[in-house]
C-alpha cells in the first residue's frame, strides 16, 4: 500500500496505469455524488431518510408485476426528489476522465454500480452495469433489455416479444439475482485484469465487491480513487485520497507521458 504524497501518487497510479495490459475500473456510488447524486446511506441519504427500502421488493414485483408498474408511475416525497436529481445529473470531470482512458486506449472496461446512465452520457462505451440502468427495461427470462420508452406501460405490465416473460426496469431490486451476463461479464474482466482503479466505490456491496478482491488473489494491482477509507484500502497498492473529478484527470495525462 502506497501512503505518499498525493502528487506522487498519482504519478505512481499513472505508471501503473500506462504499463496495464487490461486495466478496469470498479466504480461505486462516490463518483456520482460528485454529478449531484444522492447516496442511500449516509447522513443524506435517501434510506436514511425514508428508511431502508423492502427486502423482499423482487418478491413482491414477481406477486403482483401490475401493482409494481402502477406504483412506479405514482413516486411521490423522498423517492420522487431522488428521481428528479438523477434525471438532472451530468457526467462530471471523473466521468470523462475515464472515457478519455478508454479512448487513449489503457482502460479496457468499466464495471459499475451505478445506475444513473452518466457513463454512457460521458460517451464510454465498454461498461457492465451490474445494478442495471436507471433508462432500460429488461425482461427478467431472457435479460434482453429495451430503452424505458420502448413499451407502451399503460394497462396490463409489457412481456416480452421474444421469450414472453414479464419486463420490469432494469436496476436490480432486493432480493433480485444480479443478471447473469452482468455476472459472466464481470467475472470475464477481473479474470483478466492485471490494474483495477476503485473508484468511489464502498467496497461492502456483494457479489460487487469481490471482483476487486479476485483480482488481487490472481496478483494484479488495485488504485483506490476515494477520499475516505475503504475495507479495500490496505488491499490497494496506490491510493488515491481525493475526488476522482480532481484526481482521474491528472492521472490520464500523466499516463499519456509515460506511453509517449
Amino acid at each position: 500500500m502506497t501512503s505518499e504524497p498525493l502528487e506522487a501518487a498519482i504519478e505512481e497510479a499513472a505508471r501503473l496505469v500506462a504499463n496495464a495490459t487490461h486495466l478496469v475500473a470498479f466504480v461505486g456510488a462516490g463518483l456520482s455524488v460528485e454529478s449531484g447524486v444522492p447516496t442511500f446511506r449516509g447522513p443524506d441519504g435517501l434510506w436514511t431518510k425514508m428508511g431502508e427500502p423492502d427486502m423482499r421488493g423482487y418478491d413482491r414485483f414477481l406477486e403482483d408485476p401490475k401493482k409494481w408498474w402502477e406504483e412506479r408511475s405514482q413516486r411521490a416525497g423522498e423517492m420522487k426528489e431522488f428521481v428528479d436529481k438523477l434525471e438532472e445529473a451530468v457526467p462530471n470531470d471523473g466521468h470523462y476522465a475515464l472515457r478519455d482512458l478508454e479512448e487513449a486506449g489503457f482502460l479496457k472496461h468499466i464495471i459499475t454500480q451505478n445506475i444513473d446512465n452518466l457513463h454512457y452520457i460521458a460517451g464510454s462505451l465498454a461498461i457492465t452495469e451490474i445494478h442495471g440502468n436507471r433508462t432500460k427495461m429488461r425482461c427478467i427470462g431472457c435479460s434482453q433489455r429495451w430503452d424505458i420508452y420502448h413499451f407502451d406501460i399503460e394497462g396490463s405490465p409489457p412481456s416480452c416479444p421474444d421469450c414472453g416473460g414479464m419486463i420490469k426496469g432494469d436496476t436490480v431490486m432486493f432480493g433480485e439475482p444480479i443478471p447473469r451476463d452482468a455476472l459472466e461479464s464481470c467475472a470475464l474482466q477481473a479474470e483478466m485484469c492485471d490494474c483495477m482503479l476503485l473508484i468511489g466505490t464502498s467496497a461492502v456491496v456483494y457479489p460487487a465487491a469481490s471482483f476487486p478482491e479476485e483480482v488481487k488473489r490472481h496478483g494484479g494491482t488495485l488504485i483506490e480513487v476515494n477520499p475516505n477509507e475503504t475495507p479495500l484500502s490496505g488491499a490497494s497498492d496506490v491510493i488515491l485520497r481525493g475526488a476522482a473529478g480532481e484526481v482521474l484527470p491528472k492521472v490520464m495525462a500523466q499516463a499519456k507521458e509515460f506511453a509517449a
